[in-house]
């Protein structure tokens, strides 16, 4: 009879048992102190798989009309029709909120703010997701010089990852 050194064993048998185990992973790890409005950081578990939804502009109120702020309203409304149209992006590939990692925001100057991006605004719409949910994205907002449309005050981009 032959004898296999133990050594030989070790790798075999961890795989075993670590397959045997499933994945170490059920969900991304959100740091969020406080339940603040935004997490510090993200973390991502490797073999994740991720969506990464491009910049999304607001749809206008009336397609015919000019292309204003008339057209697409103030910024709580943009974001509203923004974090809309994400949502349905995020849902129609089988993913939700909770699963966006990292949203970036660009908001332009508005006239009717003094000239200041109206963050307040952005907040309002932002929150009407996000309040409710125990897991937030990381999140970056900038203030931008224009958009790709006059009357555009809002742009939003995120990445979301789930378990595959």
């Amino acid at each position: 009879m032959t004898k296999t050194p133990l050594a030989a064993l070790a790798l075999p048998l961890t795989l075993a048992v670590a397959l045997a185990a499933g994945p170490a992973w059920t969900q991304n790890l959100h740091v969020n102190p406080a339940n603040s409005f935004i997490s510090r950081a993200v973390k991502v578990p490797a073999g994740s798989e991720m969506l990464y939804v491009s910049g999304i502009t607001p749809r206008p109120a009336n397609p015919q009309a000019p292309r204003d702020q008339q057209t697409f309203g103030d910024t709580k409304t943009q974001v509203t029709s923004i974090l809309g149209q994400i949502g349905e992006i995020l849902t129609s590939q089988g993913y939700g909120w909770e699963d966006v990692v990292m949203m970036r925001v660009l908001l332009v100057k508005d006239p009717a703010k003094g000239d200041r991006m109206d963050f307040a605004g952005m907040m309002e719409a932002y929150n009407a997701v996000y309040a409710p949910l125990k897991n937030k994205p990381a999140r970056i907002t900038s203030e931008v010089a224009g958009l790709v449309a006059p009357g555009m005050m809002a742009e939003i981009e995120v990445q979301a990852a789930k378990k595959p």
